[in-house]
């Protein structure tokens, strides 16, 4: 884990420019929002999340999280079907603030084509440069 500025980016994990992270499990990914994002909209008070057996597409809308601030559209990171649905964070939004790499989690997925759409994401490294950006 490296900071910068004041947020956190997990080595292991690969991170859209839509906030997302995904962490590829075998065969599935998990995905989530960055602590950038969840720092962004501060106190979250609810989530939409989508339910499993459904599709997401990379770059597309898949839910929403709620503010004291803004509602924001969830970016998928990855195309594929929905295995898994975090119900803990619907019922407690405010995990996506406490923990947004662990126990914040929204969705796990059976990726289409992980390997090509890697491509679209950035590793550890150009994350680190991306947040800096990001912070200035």
């Amino acid at each position: 884990m490296v900071k910068v500025g004041a947020y956190e980016v997990p080595e292991g994990l690969y991170y859209s420019k839509d906030f997302e992270w995904i962490k590829v499990e075998g065969d599935k990914v998990r995905m989530g929002i960055t602590d950038y994002a969840q720092k962004s909209l501060r106190e979250i008070v609810y989530a939409e999340l989508p339910s499993a057996g459904g599709d997401v597409k990379q770059g597309e809308p898949y839910g929403t999280v709620e503010s004291v601030k803004a509602v924001s559209d969830l970016v998928a990171a990855v195309t594929g079907t929905i295995e898994q649905v975090n119900e803990e964070v619907q019922s407690k939004p405010e995990l996506l603030n406490e923990d947004p790499y662990l126990k914040g989690w929204l969705v796990i997925v059976k990726p289409a084509n992980l390997q090509a759409e890697l491509a679209n994401l950035m590793d550890f490294n150009a994350a680190v440069e991306w947040h800096k950006n990001q912070a200035k």
